[in-house]
């Protein structure tokens, strides 16, 4: 086997490489990307682009749950409303949905590895940017900025997904939740030493260096083969590939890589094509739900935890120690977060990774189908207990396990859809899926913080029909894709 050229090696490089389409002599052995990434089999480079791909959750949720443990120091500083304290949230959603198709169309378009490089260098700096902000406009903006920035990371996910063999992506994927777990936390602890010493300015500076330093290592992950071949870029994919075989140390498989047929890259009416369009809509009543539900219990505990959780009790709800009185009398209504407010965030951010072994046996075993149905429909079961009157201590595991399951829901979704997608049109199916998603984050809000004032109760059975609604959808969609080798083209 002849060796690759030395400047090929880099990811920008592989994509530079173009022939001219020329087709195998007949009766000649070809492979196709699947095939090789099948016969290569799971490796030290596997294990390179799950820590590499995989830390991209770092950083997004650090940006993501940024606002949550800012949201009290810039009310104070502003003066802020409610609702203008709400929109900071809702405007980072709206970057996210909007940018989500965006980048989509773009990386089915130019490669995934060029947006997800695009996209880490736009979140940095506008969350850079949002330290300085000078005004309450300014921050808004800013953080709007990030959240269209933080929505290219998906396609983190997508490389990953097209350079697992077929037996690994059912319990390689979820494990990525760990990523998305270690950033919550960080940030929640960061914010707890950093926010009351040096401002919630050096948190956000702070909180921007995990997306800086994975800019640096980005070069040791190449474009996806997959995406290559699909885009008639053959020997970039043959480069890539034997390098990963390589690393692995393992056996190409005998013959010639085989050319896909080219295809029009990112249209969005292959979306709505009577092939998938059934599969697009169940997909996006699915991803709107499950935003809305996972949101919804993020923004309502906090209410839900100051309730009186005792049926019949009169008593007043409890102060967190870490508040002071000269904090509660301030003219602005400051109510900054202390020891307990962050003990209960982290208590509940744990959750998240709690059925995280059950849910990879679950995808594995039942399919990806049965497994997000069963996860939708005890998530719709639990927000209804919420309404049990107990004992806070109660309430804080209804709310762990209902983090748990939510968490399981976005696990087996963002599996689904890379897998049902062919490579031609996979990115702009996670992009328009990632915006209605947003859809519902938007809409969360106004449930846990506006409705759940108003009656408690409708709250809750609005969040569990919407859950049932996405269980229906999750056990009648058309293809299940557990097993199912990756489509190239549609």
């Amino acid at each position: 086997m002849a060796a690759a050229p030395k400047e090929a090696e880099n990811a920008i490089g592989l994509e530079e490489i173009h022939t001219e389409r020329q087709e195998p002599p007949k009766g000649q052995k070809t492979f196709t990307v699947e095939e090789a990434v099948e016969t290569i089999g799971f490796g030290r480079f596997h294990i390179m682009l799950f820590l590499i791909m995989g830390s991209t959750g770092v950083a997004e949720a650090m940006e993501i749950m940024l606002i949550a443990v800012v949201s009290p120091l810039i009310r104070c500083e502003w003066q802020l409303q409610d609702w203008q304290v709400a929109l900071v949230t809702t405007m980072v959603f709206f970057g996210y949905m909007v940018f989500s198709i965006v980048l989509g169309l773009l990386a089915d378009r130019y490669g995934r590895w060029k947006i997800l490089l695009l996209s880490f260098l736009w979140a940095s700096y506008f969350s850079l940017l949002t330290s300085f902000a000078p005004s309450y406009v300014w921050f808004v903006f800013l953080r709007a900025m990030v959240g269209g920035g933080v929505s290219g990371h998906a396609q983190g996910l997508i490389i990953k997904t097209e350079f697992l063999p077929t037996k690994y992506r059912g319990y390689m994927l979820p494990l990525s939740q760990v990523f998305w777990l270690a950033g919550s936390l960080l940030i929640i602890g960061l914010a707890s030493v950093v926010n009351p010493t040096i401002g919630w300015r050096w948190l956000i500076r702070i909180a921007s260096i995990p997306g800086i330093l994975l800019i640096l290592v980005f070069k040791f992950i190449p474009e996806s083969a997959r995406y290559n071949v699909s885009t008639g870029n053959v020997t970039a994919a043959l480069v890539t590939l034997q390098r990963i075989a390589k690393m692995n140390g393992a056996a190409m498989p005998e013959g010639v890589l085989r050319e896909s047929a080219k295809e029009r890259r990112g249209r969005f009416k292959d979306l709505i094509h009577p092939k998938y369009l059934r599969t697009t809509l169940q997909i996006w009543i699915i991803w709107l739900g499950i935003a809305f539900a996972y949101y919804g219990v993020i923004l309502a505990s906090a209410e839900l935890l100051e309730r009186d959780l005792v049926c019949g009790s009169a008593a007043p709800p409890v102060q967190d120690p870490g508040d002071d009185s000269e904090e509660h009398r301030s003219p602005c209504h400051c109510h900054l977060f202390g020891p307990v407010a962050y003990q209960t965030m982290i208590i509940s951010t744990v959750g998240e990774i709690a059925l995280n072994p059950l849910n990879i046996l679950g995808i594995n075993v039942l399919g990806r189908r049965l497994s997000l149905c069963i996860t939708m429909g005890c998530t719709a079961l639990f927000f209804l207990l919420l309404n049990i009157c107990t004992s806070s201590t109660g309430m804080t595991g209804f709310l762990f396990v209902l983090r748990a399951l939510v968490s399981a829901n976005f696990n087996t979704i963002y599996i689904y859809t890379a897998e049902v997608y062919p490579t031609t049109m996979r990115a702009l199916g996670m992009g328009t899926s990632g915006s209605l998603c947003r859809v519902g984050a938007m809409v969360a809000p106004f449930i846990s913080q506006v409705l759940m004032s108003a009656s408690f109760l409708g709250a809750l059975c609005l969040f569990s029909s919407v859950c049932i609604v996405c269980a229906i959808s999750a056990f009648t969609l058309p293809i299940e894709t557990k097993g199912r080798a990756l489509q190239v083209c549609s």
